[in-house]
């Protein structure tokens, strides 16, 4: 047994010097001499690894010794009770690093026991016992988007959809989505992102066929949006994806690349249409409202009118009962003031020859009175005195 002389470890550890030396230099190999002043030597890479390896087969069950051929003494392997706590160590350890797993903020995992839904894992420290309960990750917060259109990920002419008015609008869209509930996502869907693109692209062509081309390029993208969300997220609640839409972004509708330019030019018509249809409204209202005044106007001058009729005739009907009052007093008075008022007026517009016979016969045969026109005399005078008043 001398050659196990150095405690636990060992003999030589390699060939080397043994843990105990006597101070004979000559035994082994030998190193090469340190040079002055350097301190202890460093122990040599294979020193460590045969010390360590010593270490592990001692811990195992074996000799410290080294048999033929660097085995074991005994030529096999003996399980002794350090090697089986070991094992038993060893295997907790997988089992516990298998059935605690840890889930982040944003995620939520699903449990499956033997394969069927068990529960739900909140974020932190979950516990899952291997094998017969495994687990699945998913992240519920964060927004995924598809993309459909033109500059989608599907074909170049997906985001061509027809109108009720059978024409041809290009639309690109996006909807913005995340989990609702990971363990419905799991079981009832395959392919998110998939039935996502599918449900979108079928509602908004729905919409697109129910509508004209005109609103939709113009006043309806905002609605158009709106009711295409609230439809996707009702087909998915009705497939049960637990997927939550979080809100679908029209990014443009636009005629096709091959007829814009026409459809441009179809614009600006409208728009010059639109334009002369308001100036003709405008000068439609001006004459109308013109009219209108001219209207009442006339209407106002009858009303006037009338009054003033029915006002005389009232007059002359009351002046006439008068009369009528005074011819019934007397007669005669009443029958010859009327002739005197008549003629005074009836002769008094017109010239006036007076012829009396009794004149006639005094004058020797001439009944002519000479007449002296007294108001155009007057009417003379009148003038003449407003020019001096003017000079």
């Amino acid at each position: 047994m001398a050659g196990n002389n150095g405690g636990p470890w060992g003999g030589n550890g390699g060939g080397g010097s043994g843990g105990n030396r006597s101070g004979d230099e000559d035994e082994g190999p030998r190193r090469p001499p340190r040079r002055p002043g350097e301190g202890p030597q460093i122990p040599e890479i294979d020193d460590l690894v045969n010390k360590g390896r010593e270490q592990l087969r001692v811990l195992m069950g074996g000799g410290s010794g080294r048999g033929t051929g660097g085995g074991l003494p005994g030529g096999g392997f003996r399980l002794t009770r350090g090697t089986a706590g070991l094992a038993g160590v060893a295997v907790v350890a997988l089992w516990a690093f298998l059935s605690f797993y840890t889930v982040r903020p944003e995620e939520q995992s699903v449990e499956l026991f033997l394969g069927s839904y068990s529960a739900t894992g909140n974020p932190g420290l979950n516990f899952a016992p291997w094998p017969v309960v495994s687990y699945e990750v998913i992240n519920v917060t964060s927004e995924r988007t598809e993309q459909i259109g033109s500059s989608g990920n599907g074909g170049a002419n997906d985001g061509l959809m027809l109108t009720t008015d059978a024409n041809i609008v290009d639309i690109g869209f996006q909807v913005v989505w995340n989990v609702s509930d990971p363990s419905r996502l799991i079981f009832n869907i395959s392919d998110p992102e998939l039935t996502v693109r599918a449900v979108s692209e079928s509602v908004m062509r729905e919409i697109i066929a129910a509508s004209t081309l005109a609103p939709i390029l113009n006043r309806d993208r905002g609605l158009i949006a709106d009711t295409a969300m609230e439809r996707i997220q009702s087909t998915l609640d009705e497939y049960e994806s637990g997927i939550r839409v979080v809100r679908v972004n029209l990014e443009r509708a636009d005629p096709p690349p091959d007829v814009i330019d026409s459809f441009r030019q179809v614009q600006a018509a409208e728009q010059e249409r639109d334009r002369l249809e308001r100036q003709a409204d405008a000068y439609a209202n001006r004459i109308l409202a013109e009219a209108r005044g001219q209207a009442a106007q006339v209407l106002e001058q009858a009303e006037a009118y009338r009054a003033q009729i029915v006002n005389r005739a009232i007059g002359e009907a009351s002046r006439f009962t008068a009369v009528l009052t005074e011819y019934r007093n007397a007669e005669d008075v009443t029958r010859r003031r009327i002739y005197l008022e008549t003629m005074e007026r009836v002769l008094s517009t017109v010239p006036k020859i007076i012829l009396d016979p009794l004149v006639a016969g005094a004058n020797g045969g001439q009944g002519v009175v000479p007449f002296l026109p007294l108001d155009q005399l007057i009417r003379n005078n009148g003038g003449a005195a407003a020019a001096t008043t003017g000079n």
